[in-house]
C-alpha cells in the first residue's frame, strides 16, 4: 500500500515527483486555495490566471498538470478542484478534500512521491486528506503480475500497467503533534482495512469462495489478536443452519459461518456485524439472466466491510467489544441446489418458503442475525450487496438504512454522512409484511415486488433477537462501480460502509451509541 509521512518541508523546498495543491471554484473564475501560497509565488502571483488560460475553474474532480517554476524543487504540480469556494470563514468540507485528494493520487499513478498541500486547518483535514490520497492510490494488480517481454518494466508490474504513487507526504500538518500523528496512523489502518476489502470484492470467484474466504479470515484474527471460528458444513448441519446450508447446497464450495471476536478488557458495550458473503450469485435456479452475472463476485461486499471493520477495530484499539459474522456461500445451480418452493428451516427455528432462490443474501443473513442475536449484543448492523430495488430507489452512490430503532437509525445516517458515505434512512412499512405469507412455512423469502428493498428489511427484522437495537445497510448501489474512477473510488469494489462501521464502532466505544 501508498506509504503516508508528515513532512516538515515547505512546499517550495519539497523534493518529490511532484507537489499537490488546490483551487476552489470561484464566482470569476479559479481561486488559489490556502496551502498553494508558494506555489502561486513561483507563478509571480498569476497561479490562478493561468489555470484560467488553461480552461480550469476549480470544479471537483478537475486535474490540471503544470511544469514547475523556478522557485519549487519539484518538476511538476498538480492543480485539483475543489469546488465550491466555501462561505466566508468556513474551511473546505472534508468530503470536499477527501475527493481532490483522491483526484490528485489518481492523476500520479507511476509517481514514487508526490507532496500534498491541500488546505489543511484541523487535524480532521490533514485525515480526510489522507483517506483521500490513500483511497486514491488503490489498484488491485494481483492478476496482473503475467510476464509480458514486451512492455517495459520501469515503474509498472509485469504486464506494463502503472503501479499507484508509492508515497504520500502530506504538508501542513504538525508531524510532532500528537493528535497530527494519531490522525495519520488510523487513516492508515482505517484505508488499508478498506483496501484488503476491495481486493476480496475483486478476486475471480474461482479464488474467491466460502472456505478460502474464511482462510483469509482466521490469518487476519491470528495476525490482529483477533478469535477466529469458522463453522463448516457438518457444523452447520449439526447447528441447524437451514438458511446457510440452503443457499450452499448447490455448490461445490460447502458454506461457512465465520465468527471474529476482538475484545478489549475495559469494554462496556458490544457491537455485533453481520455481513453478507456470497462469493458467487448465479441467481440458484432462479437463475438470473444475461448480462446480469459478470459482476456477482462482488456480492460478498457486505462480509468483506464486516470483516475490515472489525480488524481495523483491533489495529486502533477501541475500548468496545465488536464481533463480525460473516455469512459465506456460493449460490449456484445444480442437481441439488434448493429449488424454487423448497422450505428451509432456519437456525431460528422458523421455516421459510423459497420462492425465488435469487432472493439468498437474507437467507444466509436470518442465520447469522439469529447467531448474533444470542449473544445479546448492544447493537446489530448487518450490511449487504441485497436488493436491486434499493439500486433503483437510490442510485448507485448511496445505500439505504432501515432499523428497528429510529433514533439508531438516525445515529448511522449521520455517521455515515460524516465520514463521507453517502446514505439515506428508509422505512420499514408494517402493511408490507402481509405479502410473505406463505401457506406452507411461517414465512416467505419474497414479498411485494414493489418496495423490494423495504420487504427484504423486513424479513431480515424477523430474524433478530428482541429488545436488541439493529439497523440494515442495503449497499447494493455503492459496493461496486462499474464506471470510470472518480474522487477516491476506483473502478470495482469500493469497500462501501467500512468507514461507517468504523466510526459507529468508535462512537460506541465513547458511550454514544444512539
Amino acid at each position: 500500500m501508498t506509504a503516508l509521512t508528515l513532512s516538515t518541508a515547505g512546499a517550495a523546498t519539497l523534493r518529490a515527483d511532484a507537489l499537490v495543491v488546490g483551487v476552489a471554484k470561484g464566482a470569476k473564475g479559479p481561486v488559489v486555495a490556502p496551502g498553494a501560497e508558494a506555489v502561486d509565488k513561483a507563478f509571480d502571483g498569476k497561479l490562478a490566471t493561468v489555470l484560467e488560460t488553461l480552461g480550469a475553474s476549480g470544479a471537483e474532480g478537475e486535474v490540471t498538470k503544470l511544469p514547475a517554476p523556478d522557485g519549487l524543487k519539484v518538476p511538476v504540480v498538480i492543480v485539483v478542484g475543489l469546488g465550491p469556494v466555501p462561505e466566508k470563514d468556513a474551511a473546505f468540507d472534508g468530503e470536499a478534500l477527501r475527493r481532490a485528494a483522491g483526484c490528485a493520487a489518481r492523476a500520479l499513478t507511476g509517481s514514487k512521491k508526490a507532496g500534498f498541500a491541500l488546505p489543511v486547518t484541523s487535524v480532521e483535514d490533514a485525515e480526510a486528506v489522507a483517506e483521500g490520497a490513500l483511497l486514491g492510490a488503490y489498484a488491485f494488480t494481483a492478476y496482473q503480475g503475467g510476464e509480458n517481454k514486451l512492455a517495459p518494466k520501469d515503474k509498472k508490474n509485469g504486464n506494463g500497467a502503472k503501479l499507484p504513487l508509492a508515497e504520500v507526504a502530506l504538508l501542513g500538518t504538525k508531524p510532532r503533534d500528537k493528535a497530527f500523528k494519531a490522525a495519520a496512523d488510523r487513516a492508515t489502518a482505517v484505508v488499508e482495512e478498506i483496501n484488503r476489502a476491495r481486493d476480496l470484492i475483486n478476486t475471480p470467484p474461482n479464488d474467491l469462495y466460502p472456505e478460502s474466504f474464511a482462510a483469509v479470515a482466521t490469518a487476519a484474527g491470528k495476525e490482529h489478536g483477533i478469535k477466529v471460528q469458522v463453522l463448516d458444513e457438518k457444523a452447520l448441519v449439526k447447528g441447524g443452519f437451514g438458511g446457510l446450508l440452503g443457499v450452499g447446497q448447490g455448490s461445490a464450495h460447502g458454506p461457512r459461518l465465520v465468527k471474529l471476536a476482538y475484545t478489549h478488557p475495559k469494554a462496556e458495550k458490544t457491537l455485533a456485524l453481520v455481513g453478507k458473503g456470497i462469493t458467487y450469485d448465479s441467481g440458484g435456479i432462479s437463475l438470473k439472466p444475461a448480462g446480469h452475472n459478470e459482476t456477482m463476485k462482488c456480492d460478498m461486499s457486505g462480509a468483506a466491510a464486516v470483516f475490515a471493520a472489525v480488524v481495523a477495530a483491533a489495529r486502533l484499539g477501541l475500548q468496545v467489544n465488536v464481533t463480525g459474522w460473516l455469512a459465506l456461500a456460493e449460490n449456484m445451480p445444480s442437481g441439488t441446489a434448493t429449488r424454487p418452493g423448497d422450505v428451509l428451516r432456519m437456525y431460528s427455528g422458523k421455516t421459510v418458503e423459497v420462492l425465488n432462490t435469487d432472493a439468498e443474501g437474507r437467507l444466509v443473513l436470518a442465520d447469522a442475525l439469529t447467531r448474533a442475536s444470542e449473544e445479546n449484543p448492544d447493537a446489530i448492523v448487518d450490511v449487504a450487496t441485497l436488493t436491486g430495488a434499493m439500486v433503483l430507489a437510490l442510485g448507485h452512490r448511496t445505500f439505504g438504512i432501515m432499523a428497528n430503532d429510529d433514533a439508531f437509525r438516525t445515529s448511522i445516517h449521520e455517521i455515515a454522512e460524516e465520514v463521507g458515505e453517502a446514505s439515506w434512512p428508509m422505512p420499514l412499512p408494517a402493511d408490507l409484511r402481509k405479502g410473505m405469507d406463505s401457506p406452507t412455512a411461517d414465512i416467505a423469502n419474497m414479498g411485494e415486488r414493489m418496495g423490494g428493498g423495504l420487504v427484504a428489511g423486513l424479513f431480515l427484522q424477523e430474524f433478530v433477537g428482541e429488545g436488541i437495537a439493529w439497523a440494515h445497510l442495503d449497499i447494493a448501489g455503492p459496493a461496486f462501480h462499474e464506471g470510470a474512477p472518480y474522487g477516491y473510488t476506483p473502478k470495482g469494489g469500493t469497500g462501501s460502509a467500512v468507514r461507517t462501521l468504523v466510526k459507529l464502532a468508535e462512537r460506541t466505544a465513547a458511550g454514544d451509541l444512539g
